[in-house]
């Protein structure tokens, strides 16, 4: 078994900086866990943490049920995989893989075995007698990735491993760690500023800001339930769309009323959506509601099948990206994108019908920014 368990864990740094707060966690055996949050919201250093390489200023660790917040990195029984590689350029592919067992006196036949085994899950077999300035990027990542692999740890941990790569590089080694803890039928924590990453690879996903958790879910859930304005709109590409509006109540129907006084525009909310007594205690007040851009939709087939949701807008821009575009609107005023078949030719500075699926729309707490239903 190799699970992690972080209870109320915080580092502060001299000077009453706080880079964690409160982090409670239970992380199962197997999992493949995503930290993932801007620059600075402190998810490198919650695995730090995890790793020993930095003081946990407040709460419990465990690995494996055994207190280890004064453990020694080398005791923990976990591995690290780090941004910058962090090769010995005077050593081989092999050197470099098999060092770490070296300083443990482990047997030569078993370290021959252990790095051809995982030269072998990783395709570098060919490469065990090359310097790293004989690499690519994506080979020294492998060589990273081995190293870490022939200690047979009980938890990997990496750390922004694939920011270095260029970008299709990067989408071919997401899928190749994906397998790899397949393979390997163990614990990952990797941290990552890239939701795409977070959103592929992830059994669960942490999102972070300022140091504190802010909803800890699964991809999927993330994606359809994020609990706040801020999981909202970084976890989406393009993000959300964010606009306010009136939560307006007449004859037992919902509408969220938005755009300048001029130039007022209703959407009809659901019942099931709209008549819930916590969207009702807001009827006449000012709220924020979210829309993803692929629920915006221009085909003649859903519009047909919905005129309850159709509104005019103006096409401001087209931004075409091969099967998809981006399509930036105006409806009274609000800016959205769309996200539509590339095949729907739009123009801009045209008018167009666009439907809204009511039934995605999200609706935050305009101070709070806590989600009240989506």
């Amino acid at each position: 078994m190799a699970s992690v368990t972080l209870k109320g864990i915080g580092k502060t740094y001299p000077g009453d900086v706080v880079a964690v707060s409160d982090f409670n966690m239970e992380i199962e055996h197997k999992e493949f866990v995503i930290l993932v949050g801007p620059s600075g919201c402190g998810k490198s250093t919650t695995l730090r943490m995890i790793a020993g390489l930095e003081e946990i200023t407040e709460g419990s660790l465990y690995i494996d049920d055994k207190l280890v917040n004064n453990v020694p990195p080398k005791d923990r029984d976990i591995a690290m995989v780090f941004q910058n590689y962090a090769l010995y350029p005077h050593m081989t592919v092999f050197e470099n893989m098999s060092f770490g067992l070296k300083i443990r006196k482990t047997p030569r036949s078993e370290i021959k075995y252990r790095v051809e085994e995982a030269a072998k899950i990783l395709e570098i077999e060919n490469l065990l007698e090359r310097k790293p300035a004989a690499l690519s990027g994506g080979q020294r990542q492998r060589v990273a990735l081995g190293r870490a692999i022939v200690r047979n740890p009980k938890v990997f941990l990496l750390d922004e491993p694939l920011s270095n790569l260029d970008a299709k590089l990067r989408t071919t080694m997401r899928a190749e760690l994906a397998k790899l803890h397949n393979k390997l039928q163990t614990t990952f924590i990797y941290v990552t500023h890239d939701q795409t990453e977070a959103m592929t690879m992830g059994t669960r996903i942490v999102v972070m800001r300022d140091g504190f958790v802010q909803q800890i879910a699964p991809p999927q859930e993330l994606f359809d339930k994020p609990c706040n304005l801020f999981v909202a709109t970084f976890i989406g590409t393009p993000q959300m769309n964010i606009a306010e509006a009136t939560i307006i109540s007449e004859n037992s129907v919902t509408y969220l009323e938005f755009g300048n006084n001029s130039n007022i525009t209703r959407i009809a909310l659901p019942d099931w959506k709209g008549r819930k007594p916590e969207v009702l205690q807001y009827a006449g007040k000012k709220v924020l509601f979210g829309i993803r851009p692929n629920d915006i939709h221009a085909e003649k087939d859903y519009i047909s099948q919905h005129p309850e949701q159709l509104l005019e807008a103006d096409v401001e821009f087209v931004e075409l990206l091969g099967s998809d575009s981006n399509v930036f609107i105006k409806i009274s005023g609000v800016e959205f994108i769309s996200v539509i078949d590339s095949k729907i030719h739009m123009e801009s500075n045209s008018k167009v019908k666009l439907a809204f699926d009511t039934n995605f729309i999200h609706i935050f707490d305009i101070d709070t920014e806590k989600r009240i239903t989506n």
